[in-house]
C-alpha cells in the first residue's frame, strides 16, 4: 500500500472577483501543497464579464457553476460557493480548500472549514479585506504571484534559483540597506481600520527596508515569533518561526516581495543570521542583549562558636 498519499485540495473560484490569467499561477502554487481534486469556477456565464474565463476551462479542466443574479445589482455566487463548499467538506471531506476570491463575505465560511481541520489557501486582490486575508491558513496576493521577470520560465526552477542566491533586484534592495525612494516602489496603502500591512503592487519590486522597519505590527509579529521559539542563547530556527507565524494567522513573505522569510527577516535588518544557506538557518533580535553570566555567589558560612 502506497503511504505516499498526497492532500487532496477543493478549489473553488468566484469567478466574477478574480482575473482569469492567474488561474496558471493559482494552480502551481496549490499544488505544492496537494492534488486538486475537485476545480470548479462559480458565476454567471451569460456574462460578457466572464468571457475571458472561457478559454481556461477546457485547458485547466476547471468545471463552470452557473448561477443566474437573482436580484438586480446582485449576484449569488458566494452563495452557491458557500453551499458548495459545505457539501464537499462533509461528503469528499478534502484535506484543504483553496478559495479565490476578494469577497470578505466569505470569511464565516473559511473560519469554519478550518474549525472542521480543513487547511483553506486563498487568493485575492490588494484590496482584499484583512478579516478575510487573517481568517485563512495561508493567503496570497495575485501581485505576489507574479513572475519575478528574471528570465526563468519554470517557477520551480526559479525558486531553486532564489533560494541558491538573491536575485539582483533584491541584492540592489538590501546592498544599499534596502533605502529605495517610496517613488520607487509602487506601494498599495493599507486600508483603514484593518492591520499595518504594506505589500507591494508588483512581485519583482520587493517593499524596501525603511517601509519595512515602519510597519511595526509586522516587525513586531516577527520579533515576538523568534522570541517564542528562541533558544537560551536567542537564537530561533527560521522554519520554527515560519510555522509560529502560521499557526497564529496568514502569513506568506511573498506577499512582501521576497520569495522567501529568511531574505523578508534579512531585509528589514533587525535580526542576527546563523548558519545562512543552510536547512540549520537561524536568527536572533539585534536588541536582545548577551546575557550576562550568573553570578553564583557562595554564601559565607560563620563558623560555629
Amino acid at each position: 500500500m502506497p503511504t505516499d498519499v498526497q492532500p487532496r485540495i477543493a478549489l473553488l473560484i468566484d469567478a466574477d472577483n478574480a482575473p482569469s490569467e492567474m488561474i496558471d499561477e493559482i494552480l502551481t502554487e496549490l499544488s505544492t501543497f496537494g492534488v486538486i481534486n475537485t476545480r470548479r469556477a462559480y458565476g454567471n456565464w451569460t456574462k460578457p464579464g466572464l468571457h475571458g474565463w472561457q478559454s481556461k476551462l477546457l485547458e485547466y479542466a476547471l468545471r463552470p457553476m452557473q448561477q443566474f443574479d437573482y436580484s438586480k445589482g446582485k449576484n449569488a455566487t458566494d452563495m452557491a460557493m458557500t453551499v458548495d463548499a459545505m457539501e464537499l467538506l462533509y461528503t469528499e471531506k478534502p484535506d484543504a480548500f483553496g478559495i479565490v476570491s476578494s469577497d470578505a463575505d466569505f470569511t464565516p465560511l473559511v473560519m469554519h472549514l478550518r474549525a472542521k481541520g480543513a487547511a483553506v489557501y486563498g487568493f485575492g486582490a490588494s484590496q482584499t479585506p484583512k478579516a478575510f486575508v487573517n481568517a485563512c491558513s495561508r493567503f496570497l496576493y495575485f501581485n505576489a504571484l507574479k513572475e519575478l521577470g528574471d528570465g526563468i520560465a519554470s517557477r520551480s526552477d526559479r525558486r531553486d534559483t532564489e533560494e541558491e542566491g538573491l536575485s539582483p533586484q533584491l541584492q540592489s534592495v538590501i546592498g544599499n540597506g534596502g533605502m529605495e525612494s517610496s517613488a520607487q516602489v509602487n506601494m498599495t496603502k493599507p486600508v483603514a481600520g484593518t492591520a499595518d500591512v504594506v505589500t507591494p503592487t508588483h512581485a519583482n519590486l520587493p517593499v524596501p527596508t525603511n517601509l519595512l522597519r515602519q510597519n511595526t505590527k509586522l516587525l513586531a509579529m516577527l520579533r515576538d515569533a523568534v522570541k517564542a521559539t528562541q533558544d537560551e542563547a536567542g537564537w530561533a530556527s527560521v522554519g520554527k518561526v515560519g510555522t509560529h507565524i502560521g499557526n497564529k494567522l496568514s502569513f506568506d513573505a511573498r506577499n512582501y516581495g521576497y520569495p522567501t522569510l529568511s531574505k523578508l527577516l534579512a531585509a528589514i535588518q533587525a535580526f542576527d543570521f546563523r548558519d545562512e544557506g543552510t536547512s540549520r538557518v537561524a536568527v536572533r533580535d539585534r536588541r536582545a542583549k548577551k546575557a550576562a553570566p550568573l553570578q553564583t555567589g557562595v554564601a559565607s558560612v560563620q563558623p560555629m562558636k
